[in-house]
């Protein structure tokens, strides 16, 4: 309740941050009985953090069809029968983990998340969120059959700020309060853990005491001056992607207090975007690469494209760009291919030109060396190995060979008009550092012990991610350790009124 001849706030468990792993936080603990106060720095109409930037695409385990059909009851039977949509399990999906991460992400962590993510998806799918097959993006209709690949093969329905607003709707519809401009600055702790947030509420200052504090506020993305301390040089000009909100507030009041870091502090999430996209926002990102190719202000290509499925190379693909001269790139496709790009390239917000003929195309890419260009370009096609056909559904081991930079899959010549090139920069999404949480989702300290009555889920997490990311992995990690958070601090909570 709030008593306002003191600008206090009292309530169980208050969660800093309203977000996919916030928002799961506080249903899990308002499930088991508690009263619930949730902290949104953000106005209402921009609520959510990044998880309503993201296309709502989450990445789970799953053996087999009859498993897909707990979590999207609708699909229908010729669906089904036009599709082949595998399995991913458990194995698979924590191999992607320690494999992406080079084998440095906490394995007790990264085991949770595998083995949790099943039923965390049935537990959404409980609470109103909907999911579909993400045909069109994840899957290519090949011989009249869809066929996903990558381990990723459903969204919330609404996208990211779909499942957003429907894990809003059952947390206020549970009586879960929700306050506002509410931008939580400093933990209230002393020797006995911590005990509530002093926070400004509409520019106002004022305090929330809890039994538990839940911190799920994101990373550090939108911080220019974090960005450039921990990531390094240059990324003070990366472009933004998702919520200007993310500024690290809730990692800097742990770590205040004693919390300890952990993770890939110089890490972070950023795929290849439109060159003059505005700095903060969305409507960014250009992820068909792997069909095309990536060139340079001189013209020369600098990633094999086709080394794995989008899936697994997009989240590092911007730190690349952003190593280049100029901070950009052009990505080149042609006739034969142009087909399989993906939504985003038919925005109207978007530097694109288009020729006749690589000549053409050669004199309209803004910035990029025309005779390097050139001479790039027919080496790459005299490298193509023409005797493999293309698919799209597998990485189907069309090459090149001989090349500086080869080409491991997707390899088509460019040679069929018209041909179509898009100017890309470097946008950040998250970042992978943050805090350390054990298997309970509890706050450690700098002694590798817990802070009672602290808990975190979500993107300021450190120790999952390091270096590069598995699509999808990311929404997951939050619902997962924000439903295990809240579980976990409303049994605290429980055990201290006992």
């Amino acid at each position: 309740m709030y008593l306002s001849e003191d600008k206090r706030f009292e309530t169980d468990i208050v969660i800093v941050g309203a977000g996919n792993a916030a928002m799961c936080a506080a249903i899990s603990a308002r499930e088991q009985g508690l009263n619930v106060i949730v902290l949104e720095k953000s106005p209402e109409n921009e609520k959510g953090g990044n998880s309503a930037y993201t296309h709502g695409s989450i990445r789970f385990a799953y053996n087999s069809v009859e498993d897909l059909k707990q979590i999207m009851p609708e699909l229908t039977p010729e669906e089904i029968e036009n599709t082949d949509f595998g399995a991913y399990p458990e194995e698979d999906f924590y191999d992607d983990l320690c494999r992406l991460s080079e084998y440095r992400t906490d394995p007790e962590l990264s085991s949770l998340l595998t083995s949790k993510s099943f039923e965390t998806m049935k537990w959404l799918q409980s609470h109103k969120v909907r999911f579909v097959p993400i045909y069109g993006r994840q899957a290519f209709k090949v011989d009249g059959r869809f066929k996903f690949w990558g381990g990723m093969i459903v969204e919330s329905v609404g996208g990211g700020k779909g499942l957003v607003d429907t894990l809003h709707a059952e947390g206020k519809k549970s009586g879960i309060q929700i306050l506002y401009n509410a931008m939580a600055t400093k933990l209230i702790h002393d020797d006995n853990g911590v005990h509530g947030v002093i926070f400004k509420h509409q520019g106002e200052t004022k305090e929330i005491h809890a039994k538990a504090v839940i911190l799920a506020s994101g990373g550090f993305h939108a911080n220019t001056e974090m960005r450039t301390r921990y990531l390094g040089p240059k990324w003070d000009i990366a472009k933004v992607r998702g919520s200007r909100f993310n500024t690290g507030e809730g990692i800097q009041m742990a770590l205040n207090i004693g919390a300890v870091s952990n993770g890939n502090w110089s890490g972070a999430h950023a795929v290849g975007g439109d060159r003059y996209a505005p700095a903060l926002g969305e409507g960014f990102q250009k992820l068909s690469y792997p069909f095309g190719i990536i060139v340079n202000a001189k013209g020369e290509r600098f990633v094999n494209e086709g080394s794995d499925f989008r899936n697994y190379t997009y989240a590092n693909i911007g730190k690349l760009i952003l190593e280049q001269p100029g901070q950009f790139a052009w990505q080149i496709f042609d006739k034969k291919v142009a087909h399989l790009l993906r939504d985003e390239y038919k925005l109207k917000q978007v530097t694109k030109v288009t020729a006749n003929s690589i000549e053409e195309l050669a004199k309209k890419l803004d910035g990029v060396d025309t005779e390097g260009f050139l001479k790039n370009i027919r080496e790459y096609n005299e490298a193509v190995c023409k005797n493999i056909p293309f698919n799209p559904n597998v990485k189907d081991g069309l090459c090149t060979e001989g090349l500086p930079v080869n080409k491991s899959n997707w390899a088509n010549t460019l040679d069929q008009a018209p041909f179509e090139a898009y100017a890309v920069t470097c946008g950040i999404t998250f970042t992978y550092g943050g805090l350390k949480i054990n298997t309970k989702s509890e706050v450690q300290d700098i002694m590798q012990q817990s802070i009672p009555g602290l808990y975190a889920a979500g993107e300021l997490v450190g120790g999952l991610f390091y270096f590069n990311y598995p699509g999808g992995a990311g929404l997951m990690a939050g619902s997962v350790f924000g439903k295990i958070a809240g579980e976990n601090a409303a049994q605290f909570v429980k055990q201290s009124l006992s």
